[in-house]
């Protein structure tokens, strides 16, 4: 009986097999105006708000009050309040419920959101056989959601601890900005065997000097003024994906950062949280 034809590969599937992995090419990612329009956590909050888990007084007044901070620049005691008060809000809480409000939230108020220009720098990665990964300071279970939602290959955030499920209120290390996040990218590359002069960076945020100095080919997306003129002293590409004013950056000026927003919001939670437990 003869053989019959193998009937042949999808144009897609076809695509795929012609492009070979490279194993020891990435890009990383950041999100908040990189990947996204604002700050994720400042939305996730958002989220929170609307279901009651603080009020939205508790997120304006702590907000305000932490991007003020950062405008002036931050001593040593103000950045070990800011690093005690992030994700403090989750004390108690189940990781599980956490995540699935996330996953929920993401759909509400974060997936209108994304950059298709940045979204379609990644999916160039992904068709040319490399992994992408975000890198935030945003807690790492909403960075993971972001990350799986948009099919890219995972994500480093900044780490909660939990026990037995629970969050404790207490951080893993420090909040992934500025050299911690470099830090966490090159233990990234020696675990993953990644050559950093085969990868690539995209950041809006002369923050992320430490990281985008680290690749070999590091690209401005949507950058603020100070990094803007480093890439240009630079030589390193810029894409700007921004339209009018720059009016789609929500909420925060850029020059406060993530940490302002993650601090900000995680300590407004957290005295609305104690505020319901009463004094103890």
């Amino acid at each position: 009986m003869p053989a019959t034809p193998s009937q042949p590969a999808a144009p897609e599937l076809e695509a795929a097999l012609a492009v070979p992995p490279n194993p020891a090419a990435g890009a990383f990612f950041d999100v908040d105006n990189t990947m996204m329009v604002g700050a994720s956590i400042f939305h996730f909050a958002k989220g929170l708000a609307a279901r009651k888990f603080f009020t939205w007084r508790d997120l304006a007044t702590f907000t305000v009050r932490q991007a003020r901070l950062r405008l002036r620049g931050e001593s040593h005691g103000d950045m070990h309040i800011t690093r005690d008060s992030a994700l403090a809000f989750v004390a108690g809480k189940k990781v599980d419920d956490i995540v699935r409000l996330g996953e929920e939230i993401y759909d509400e108020e974060l997936a209108d959101k994304i950059w298709s220009g940045t979204r379609a720098l990644a999916q160039q990665h992904l068709d040319a056989g490399e992994r992408v990964w975000l890198v935030t300071a945003t807690p790492v279970e909403l960075a993971e959601i972001i990350a799986g939602r948009l099919g890219l290959t995972g994500a480093l955030g900044t780490v909660a601890e939990s026990v037995d499920g629970v969050y404790t209120g207490r951080l893993i290390g420090d909040v992934l900005h500025g050299e911690a996040k470099a830090a966490a990218v090159r233990r990234l590359a020696i675990r993953e065997g990644l050559d950093f002069a085969q990868c690539a960076a995209y950041s809006d945020s002369i923050n992320d000097m430490p990281m985008l100095s680290l690749v070999g080919r590091p690209v401005a997306v949507n950058p603020d003024s100070a990094l803007r003129g480093e890439a240009r002293q630079r030589g390193w590409e810029v894409r700007d994906f921004r339209t009018g004013r720059k009016a789609a950056r929500i909420g925060i000026p850029a020059a406060a950062g993530i940490g302002a927003v993650a601090g900000g919001v995680a300590a407004g939670m957290a005295l609305r949280r104690r505020g319901q437990l009463g004094p103890g």
